[in-house]
């Protein structure tokens, strides 16, 4: 009885001493743990908050795409201290990289599409073929752009409806921007009979040019002879105006070459003779 009572105590105290030596190894784990959490979230808001300044001050980044980068600094930092932190609990590291490895390649595959777009949506942010409040036209879509997003773009049609493009449909595709340009171009062209004052008719058109407050001087406007046929002569007037006046000024040339042109002064009556 004896020899069983001396070894149920020294079991016991094996026990504890595992136990408190376990404890102590798990309490040391466990304050080093929080310690590398505590630091961790502390260097991820630093470098988070640096990398988003440094992309601001970079000229043609967008700050969108600065949030974007700078987040995904963070979260890599905290990915990497809480596989640190498993590490100090004696967990196998490697077989968890390996399974975000792998869980990262099926949710690329599965999200394709979408990842594509956010490619897309990157290269718009970086590159800046079209900024907001700018107009464009793709052979998918047109009107003016209100947002630019990593994932789609928000723009608004002239008729005023809403329509939102996926980046995919708006990268590696011509895109006209109507609005990047200071100045625009616009040919007017009339028709006058064979038997008209070419030169008169040219001067015409200059002065009409001329006369318009919105039309450049220079370059300076000038006409030419884009057709000939037996009905009579095509002449062009090419004039520049600032690209957010193009659409009133070419509308309100096409009204004065008609008057000119096309509604000649018709004579007063006769006044009837006195009785």
């Amino acid at each position: 009885m004896e020899q069983q009572a001396t070894d149920v105590i020294i079991a016991t105290r094996t026990a504890l001493s595992q136990a408190s030596a376990l404890a102590v190894q798990y309490s040391f784990s466990t304050f080093g743990a929080v310690i590398l959490l505590f630091l961790g979230w502390v260097i991820s808001r630093v470098l988070h908050n640096w990398a988003y300044s440094g992309l601001s001050r970079v000229h043609g980044i967008d700050e969108t795409l600065a949030r974007f980068f700078s987040n995904i600094v963070r979260y890599a930092i905290l990915l990497l201290v809480f596989i640190t932190v498993l590490g100090q609990f004696g967990v196998q590291t490697a077989s968890i990289i390996a399974a975000l490895g792998a869980a990262g390649l099926a949710v690329g595959l599965a999200l394709q599409g979408t990842l594509q777009n956010i490619a897309a949506g990157i290269m718009l942010l970086v590159l800046r073929p079209f900024r907001v409040g700018e107009s464009i036209e793709t052979p998918a879509v047109t009107g003016t752009v209100t947002e630019i997003g990593l994932f789609a773009t928000e723009l608004r049609t002239a008729d005023g409806l809403y329509r939102l493009a996926p980046n995919s449909t708006l990268w590696n595709v011509p895109v006209t921007n109507y609005s990047r340009e200071r100045l625009r171009r616009h040919d007017l062209t009339v028709v006058i009979g064979n038997d008209e004052d070419l030169d008169a008719a040219q001067a015409t058109l200059l002065e009409l040019a001329k006369d318009h407050p919105a039309i450049e001087h220079a370059p300076a406007p000038s006409t030419f002879i884009a057709d000939l046929s037996k009905d009579g002569t095509s002449l062009t007037l090419r004039y520049w105006v600032a690209t957010g006046r193009w659409w009133a000024t070419t509308r309100e040339m096409l009204r004065a070459a008609k008057r000119v042109f096309y509604l000649p002064e018709q004579p007063g009556e006769e006044e009837p003779a006195a009785l």
